[in-house]
């Protein structure tokens, strides 16, 4: 009976243990004894490192990969070792052998970033395992286990960030609970050297930082250095998974290099402006002219003028320029120029509002070189046409990207920095606008652009660095510091074109004068418009387009304003710009401005009239040109030249001017004698204007002579001035003539002065020809010596010219 009962238990237990071996094993049918045997260590060390395979074409990681298995000595003494593991979550185990003999254990096609239970097992044949029946964990993490890896670098400082699936997560601290994030990184160079000699340039390591956190700045870094670094997951004194090598460059701190780069960044953004408003100039040709020159005494058509041409030509400045030249010239009255004026400004409100559409919204400096690659290859067409267009478009382009670098080159400050608190203490103070009105003011005036002010002013409301109210009160600022321009392109004109820029800065005062009064409630106007969720204290966002938007309704309510009071305007600038007499009106188109008289006799009259004016102005370059010979200040010859280059501008106009006027009056009936006679004006007129062009020649030729350092001789210095003071007797005799009547008027003189001209080039000649055989004599500084005489003598040819056509000999 005893006998029996032990057959039934022993029977018992090994059908027990045939199910057990069967729920244990599923990819192979190899038989595995799970003996119930003491656990025992078969690796002294263990550990696993998966690694993903590689597309064979792209070499891009695969979401797939091998683990492999490494220890540093495997103490069974049985001829195999076998791992059993399943995916956690799943049922079917999988089994793997290895023989003790092996260098390396590795299984392969797993999952990434998963978790796998585990039994290690041992046995001297493969069919006969023995397993431990303690369970382990490995797992197939890898760098993609890290979501949204970025950095960016600040002021001698970067923040990395990153992040992690929840339930991956909360698996790493379900199996590591003491698990943490650790970083490590190194300088760009370091990297490279560490890769040569790792016992150089050393990677900087944190540990220790919480599986809760998300992101991580590192301080105390070199401003302007590139960095790389890497994030890990610290499991085990084994394990830590590193992210891949992400990058960032630190910032350097506020100083002089972010100065000049601040500096620099402004420059493009002028430089962009300049380069498109002048292209889009030449692009739109004689049409923006001839808007101007159309403006009738109707000052609303003034207003929409100057708003089309300043929104085509993207500046101001240039269409307030336009128009004092125009009031210079007399071919426009000042009532008619302060509506072109009002109409600028509201024009110039246009480009705030690209800067904040483009720069801030959707920043074209990302897309800037795509431009330039549209605008660069028209730059190679024949046509001039395509070539302005070309200078548009990568002038647009350069603007857009000095406009980003703005944006990086201004300082991100804290809202407890010294200079936010400044701006904030003194934004409620009741004098606390004027002073800003005055900051915006200055600053228009050094950077010499509206424009550019405008975007350095969105770019600090942008950055946090000023308050919105601080900036308001800046582009009213930036408004009067606009006018200098105006103010400077009239210094050199007549008194009626210094009261038009008068105008100007009068507009714009008083505009400014009256926002102040009534800022605070425009302020809570324009907040209330756009919907700030706390107008007390608007977010960078609102600021920006509170800001472009006030730009605008201030413009354009000063315009609906003043536009009334524009004879009251002209009054004041006329009584605050005295007049200096006939030095001050030598521009003036005195005689022919007024159209055409009854007869061709009388307006043939008037039209003598000018060109008497005009020979004493081509006169007048005989003097400035002669003080070039001699003054040796800086200043005062770069004045002498803006004023030749300014007199030749208006022999061109005044010429023009006649020979307009000059085929109206033959339009009509006239005797063969009239008709004589204004063919003899058209050709004095002629005469005149090329006098111009050759006396703004020899300017450049002396400008070019001081550039390249070098100098006359005191002998030729000697002989140009008695060249030049025979062209002054031969002018003398050219006005007397242009003045008399045409019956007293003797060529006699006029002759004489041209032979001593003749006579005295051809012995400057011959001295010249001869002073070329002597080796030490200077041969850059003798052939500009040898062009300057040679022009006084085609000079005294179109003296002579305009005597012969006053008598009739043409």
């Amino acid at each position: 009976m005893k006998n029996t009962f032990l057959l039934i238990a022993l029977f018992f237990v090994s059908f027990m243990g045939y199910a057990v071996q069967n729920d244990s094993t599923v990819v192979d049918s190899m038989v595995v004894t799970n003996a119930p045997v003491q656990d025992k260590d078969i690796f002294s060390n263990l550990s696993f490192s998966f690694k993903n395979y590689k597309d064979k074409r792209t070499a891009k990681p695969l979401e797939t990969g091998s683990t492999t298995l490494k220890n540093d000595n495997i103490i069974t003494e049985e001829q195999y070792v076998a791992i059993k593991f399943k995916k956690e979550g799943e049922q079917n185990w999988i089994t793997q052998y290895f023989s003790t003999s092996d260098n390396k254990m590795v299984i392969e096609n797993l999952e990434e970033n998963k978790f796998y239970d585990y039994y290690l097992g041992a046995g001297n044949d493969t069919n006969n395992i023995t397993f431990n029946t303690k369970e382990g964990t490995f797992n197939t993490l890898s760098f993609s286990v890290f979501e949204n890896f970025s950095a960016k670098g600040k002021e001698e400082a970067g923040k990395l960030f990153w992040g992690l699936e929840l339930d991956k997560i909360e698996k790493i601290k379900e199996h590591y609970p003491n698990a943490t994030y650790s970083i490590k990184y190194n300088t760009k160079i370091g990297k490279k050297q560490n890769a040569a000699n790792p016992e150089k340039s050393p990677w900087i390591k944190v540990d220790d930082i919480s599986l809760n956190t998300v992101s991580y700045s590192i301080k105390d870094l070199e401003g302007g250095e590139s960095y790389v670094y890497k994030v890990g997951i610290h499991l085990d004194d084994n394990h830590t998974i590193w992210s891949d090598s992400g990058k960032f460059s630190a910032e350097r701190t506020w100083g002089i290099f972010k100065l000049l780069v601040l500096i620099g960044a402004l420059g493009m953004f002028i430089f962009g402006m300049k380069i498109m408003s002048e292209s889009l100039q030449q692009a739109a040709g004689s049409r923006l002219r001839n808007m101007l020159g159309s403006i009738t005494s109707n000052r609303f058509k003034g207003v929409l003028t100057g708003f089309g041409i300043t929104s085509i030509v993207q500046s101001s400045s240039v269409t307030t320029v336009m128009t004092v030249s125009f009031v210079n010239a007399g071919l426009m009255t000042l009532r008619q120029s302060a509506g072109v004026m009002m109409g600028a400004n509201i024009g110039t409100t246009i480009t705030g509002w690209l800067i904040l559409i483009f720069g801030f919204k959707v920043s074209l400096s990302s897309y800037a070189l795509i431009f330039i690659a549209f605008g660069a290859p028209l730059l190679f067409f024949a046509k001039s046409k395509a070539k302005t267009w070309a200078g548009a478009i990568i002038g647009f382009a350069l603007l857009f990207m000095g406009l980003g670098e703005l944006k990086n080159a201004v300082p991100e400050l804290g809202a407890d920095s010294a200079l936010v608190q400044f701006f904030i203490d003194f934004k409620d103070v009741w004098y606390g606008p004027v002073m800003f009105v005055f900051l915006g003011a200055l600053v228009t005036v050094v950077i010499q652009s509206s424009s550019a002010a405008m975007a350095l002013t969105l770019t600090m409301v942008a950055g946090g660095v000023i308050p919105f109210e601080v900036a308001s009160a800046m582009i009213l600022g930036e408004n009067i510091g606009t006018t200098i321009t105006a103010e400077l392109a009239s210094l050199i004109g007549n008194v009626h074109a210094k009261r038009s820029a008068r105008i100007h800065s009068l507009f714009n005062i008083i505009g400014v004068t009256w926002a102040l009064l009534l800022f605070p409630f425009i302020l809570d106007g324009i907040l209330y418009f756009i919907g700030a969720a706390d107008p007390s204290n608007p977010t960078a966002d609102e600021s920006t387009v509170g800001l472009a938007l006030f730009h605008t309704v201030f413009n354009t309510l000063n315009v609906i304003i003043l536009i009334w009071f524009v004879p009251q305007i002209v009054k004041i600038a006329e009584k605050t710009v005295k007049s200096k007499g006939g030095a001050d009106e030598e521009f003036h188109l005195d005689f022919i401005g007024t159209g055409i008289l009854n007869t061709p006799e009388l307006s043939i009259l008037e039209a003598k009239k000018e060109l008497a004016k005009f020979g004493k102005i081509t006169s007048k370059m005989s003097k400035f040109t002669q003080q070039l010979l001699v003054e040796k200040n800086k200043k005062e010859r770069g004045n002498l030249y803006a004023k030749l280059e300014k007199y030749e501008t208006i022999t061109d106009r005044v010429e023009i001017e006649i020979a307009n006027y000059l085929n109206k009056v033959a339009e009509g009936e006239m005797t063969e004698e009239a008709s004589k006679r204004v063919r003899g004006m058209n050709s004095i007129a002629n005469d005149l204007e090329r006098i111009g062009d050759i006396f703004f020649q020899i300017s450049k030729t002396l400008e070019r002579k001081d550039a390249e350092k070098i100098w006359f001789s005191p002998t030729q210095r000697t002989n140009l001035q008695e060249m030049f003071k025979l062209i002054d007797e031969a002018f003398d005799v050219m006005t007397t003539n242009l003045n008399a009547h045409k019956d007293s008027v003797s060529i006699i003189d006029a002759n004489n002065a041209e032979i001593k001209i003749n006579n005295k080039r051809n012995e400057l000649r011959n001295e010249y020809l001869k002073n070329m055989e002597d080796p030490e004599f200077n041969i850059q500084s003798g052939m500009i010596y040898n062009d300057i005489f040679y022009s006084c003598e085609k000079i005294g040819d179109h003296i002579i010219n305009v005597t012969e056509a006053i008598v009739g000999e043409i």
